[in-house]
């Protein structure tokens, strides 16, 4: 059990909110979790929902509030947004959701004190540059979850094309948290030695017609989801624990999540999904990656991808 004297607010109760609240209380990482939503009968029911498990499980204080209460709080999730359906590109939600994060800016304008801004709602790379932008916080304070859920999708299918356990396998998937995201191949690992040494010497076939059938699995994954229950939540809500608990416990990690780039691995003025060290301060340091040629290009078509949808927006960033 790690509880800790750290305050944690949560903006948006849908699913994805809701199941974040429930997983850190679960995990007992924090002191106090505050729930805000406009829909205060929505998230008084889901405050109560919560509360009502077994007590010395999740020892956490959980409560309804404001934006008020973004004061002081050391970790602020925000979640807020429409949730896409099958038939959408997360870049699809971007002029709503870019509406609600305008909002929710200005509410930070007013009570914002300190602590790490994560930033969930989709497109999460257009919203984390959005807010980064706005807010002009400290390089590494706003940074979004980007490619985290990805990067676990591709490990769970290589772990059951293996057959092979997900803690073996170490790949990471960068760029967009959408339709270019990128698997970063030549760099994968199994057993600690490289992916494509490992398929070798336990006579698996792994060629880039399998590789290629692995990436468009992965990238389909959030809809096949969808398409069966309606929205995804189970997933984002245990990455984000994994990401509050380096951040309140100082409890550093690497993860590929999505900052707004100043020059790291030749990319500037966008927000993209690259390998990080996440701390208490929240991004600590954006690694340098050495991508092979093909890695790099699709990077670069990426962040020209996203600088172009942005430019097209009605928004000033």
């Amino acid at each position: 059990m790690h509880l800790t004297d750290k305050k944690v607010a949560i903006i948006g109760m849908g699913a994805v909110g809701s199941g974040i609240a429930y997983a850190l209380t679960i995990k007992d990482i924090a002191n106090e979790i505050v729930l805000i939503d406009i829909n205060e009968k929505l998230v008084n029911a889901e405050m109560l929902d919560i509360r009502h498990g077994i007590p010395h499980i999740g020892r956490t204080k959980i409560r309804c509030g404001s934006y008020l209460d973004i004061k002081d709080s050391d970790l602020i999730i925000v979640t807020a947004g429409k949730s896409r359906n099958a038939n959408q590109t997360r870049l699809d939600l971007a002029f709503d959701n870019i509406k609600i994060a305008d909002s929710i800016a200005t509410e930070f304008e007013k009570y914002y004190t300190k602590g790490v801004i994560l930033i969930v709602s989709n497109p999460v790379d257009i919203i984390t540059h959005y807010f980064t932008k706005r807010l002009a916080l400290p390089q590494g304070k706003i940074f979004g979850t980007g490619c985290i859920l990805d990067g676990s999708r591709l490990v769970n299918v290589l772990s059951d094309y293996l057959n092979l356990g997900p803690e073996f396998i170490n790949i990471s998937v960068i760029g967009e948290h959408g339709n270019s995201q990128i698997p970063v191949w030549s760099h994968a690992e199994a057993a600690q030695i490289p992916l494509e040494d490992y398929c070798k010497v336990s006579n698996i076939l792994f060629d880039k017609k399998i590789k290629e059938e692995m990436e468009e699995k992965v990238l389909k994954m959030g809809t096949e989801i969808i398409s069966g229950k309606g929205k995804t939540f189970y997933g984002i809500s245990t990455c984000v624990c994994y990401l509050a608990d380096a951040i309140l416990n100082n409890n550093p990690v690497q993860a590929s999540v999505s900052s707004f780039m100043t020059g790291q691995n030749g990319l500037s003025d966008v927000a993209l999904s690259m390998p990080s060290i996440i701390d208490s301060s929240g991004i600590k340091l954006v690694l340098p990656v050495r991508l092979n040629k093909e890695e790099h290009n699709l990077l670069m078509q990426c962040s020209d991808k996203m600088k172009d949808f942005i430019a097209n927006l009605p928004y000033h960033f």
